[in-house]
């Protein structure tokens, strides 16, 4: 524990700096997510409390935040309506957090090794491209939705950037400004230059970007109104004039649904969607992570699941890990599980005592901060990085950018998935058996195991070797040859004599039929 504690201490100065960034960028998105999945508005905030206060330490992750995801949404807002009420709602999130706790006994968090990094990365980029385009009409003045944010779901491709065309051509002068500012404060705070400043070291530049808004802001509204940020554009906030305000906002799940089957289907449903969400988001950020930690996987499915029947017992929306507050964490330099831990200590903290302050900070710097961190997960050298790793690893990586950009995330990924594994057995396809000829000697080579997806492949070499040859068939680097390529090589020997092609066997003569292997 000793040990524990130093380790935590050592990173403090800048887990406390990425906890504050994380919470700026949690608040907004808490409270539109709620509003998108017409649940009450403070069920977002306890969503993001039970996250950041709880999850943060279950978790086996250092680096991931949980809160109230986007992608949920949907599902969300048709639970609630398919049960009646959102109290009901709230029992089958119990429920289906139940079932997660069971998923990761059941050491189903596994299936997260089955992703392949060029889907992950192109999930990643992805997520970039849809936070640059989503926060574009923030930065401009042209606010629309806080909900589509971080959503994949509630809006399709054509609106997205049907609505950055419109941002770009309803710009607000006064809240372009404070974006422009504020997106040269975050690049110059990343250089080496202030990073060679101690004393500038130390303050996070995303932190420096928000009070440069408020401090605009506030000129502006005495010398010059006309630039002014409109309410309207800031952070929106409920005010509670005490603590049993605040309390009275919990809400209880209402267990008289017990015998409606609707309920069991949500809560599957609910199980299902935001184990995969989570299981996608800790690939991501594990790939992040400066360090390169590990998370165990079916901790943080038991991890989500207690988060899920808290959240549910005291009236908050579905939980689960979330790579865009996640991706501001470790881009504020976050280093352990404490920054989570410390924003959702701002949550709780800011709900109750400085509400007043934090509707001064205005959405164009939150939206700021997070089209840097869009940037930084989609740079142009991901693309060139991919690209000469090979077309097996570039076509799957944007095969996924552009199937998230088009549908949802587990869609996109699915479609990535899919596109993955095609790769894979085209790649398996040709390298688990070559031909190479010198002169009218030929060389059949079985590099790794073979099977029937390979029978095409071998036909075709054993058709285009001519008669009066010889040829050697060399199975020493294969654990497993499939009956169906052992049926087709017992064929060739036998007709090889009537073809005067000569046969030699090495390390498979075991293996044939004894009337092939006589030949």
């Amino acid at each position: 524990m000793k040990r524990s504690v130093e380790y935590y201490l050592s990173h403090l100065r800048q887990d406390l700096s990425a906890g504050i960034v994380v919470f700026l960028v949690a608040l907004p998105l808490c409270l539109g997510v709620a509003l998108a999945s017409g649940a009450p508005l403070y069920s977002g905030v306890i969503a993001g409390l039970v996250g950041g206060l709880i999850v943060s330490w279950a978790s086996g992750s250092q680096l991931s935040v949980s809160g109230p995801a986007a992608g949920l949404t949907v599902l969300v807002f048709n639970a609630i309506e398919s049960l009646g009420s959102f109290s009901g709602f709230l029992f089958s999130l119990m429920i289906a957090g139940g079932i997660q706790i069971l998923f990761g006994f059941l050491k189903a968090g596994v299936i997260a090794a089955f992703f392949p990094a060029s889907v992950i990365n192109g999930m990643l980029a992805a997520i970039g491209l849809i936070l640059i385009i989503k926060q574009i009409p923030h930065a401009t003045g042209y606010d629309t939705s806080i909900e589509g944010d971080e959503s994949y779901m509630l809006e399709t491709a054509e609106s997205s950037f049907f609505e950055l065309s419109e941002a770009l051509q309803g710009i607000t002068p006064g809240v372009t400004l404070v974006s422009v500012v504020a997106l040269l404060i975050l690049i110059i705070w990343d250089s080496g230059l202030v990073k060679r400043i101690k004393g500038l070291k130390m303050i996070p530049g995303p932190l420096i970007a928000v009070l440069w808004g408020i401090a605009y802001n506030y000129w502006a509204l005495r010398y010059l109104p006309a630039w002014a940020i409109g309410e309207k554009h800031m952070v929106s906030l409920p005010e509670y004039s005490n603590a049993a305000a605040f309390l009275d906002q919990f809400s209880l799940p209402d267990f008289s649904h017990l015998n409606n089957p609707k309920l069991y289907n949500v809560a599957v449903t609910l199980a299902i969607i935001a184990s995969l969400e989570t299981l996608l988001s800790i690939e991501a950020v594990d790939k992040l992570d400066p360090h390169k930690r590990i998370t165990p996987t079916n901790r943080e499915l038991k991890a989500q699941g207690l988060g899920n029947v808290l959240s549910g017992l005291l009236g908050g929306l579905p939980i689960t890990a979330v790579i865009v507050r996640s991706s501001a964490n470790i881009n504020a330099g976050g280093q352990t599980r404490f920054a989570c831990f410390f924003h959702g200590l701002l949550l709780l903290i800011s709900v109750l005592f400085f509400t007043h302050f934090l509707k001064t900070i205005p959405l164009a710097c939150l939206a700021t901060i997070l089209l840097y961190t869009g940037f930084k997960l989609t740079k142009p050298q991901l693309y060139i990085q991919f690209y000469r790793k090979g077309w097996n690893q570039f076509l799957p990586f944007v095969i996924t950018v552009l199937a998230i950009l088009l549908t949802d995330l587990l869609q996109g990924i699915t479609i990535g998935m899919v596109s993955g594994f095609f790769f894979v057995l085209r790649a398996n396809f040709k390298t688990s058996i070559t031909l190479t000829q010198h002169g009218s000697h030929y060389l059949l080579r079985f590099h790794k195991d073979a099977s029937f997806l390979n029978k095409a492949l071998l036909r075709k070499y054993l058709q285009d070797i001519p008669d009066d040859s010889e040829i050697l068939i060399d199975g020493y680097k294969a654990h497993f040859i499939d009956d169906d390529i052992l049926e087709t090589l017992s064929n060739f020997l036998l007709a090889a004599p009537d073809r005067n092609i000569n046969v030699e066997l090495q390390d498979i003569n075991g293996l044939l039929p004894s009337e092939a292997a006589d030949v």
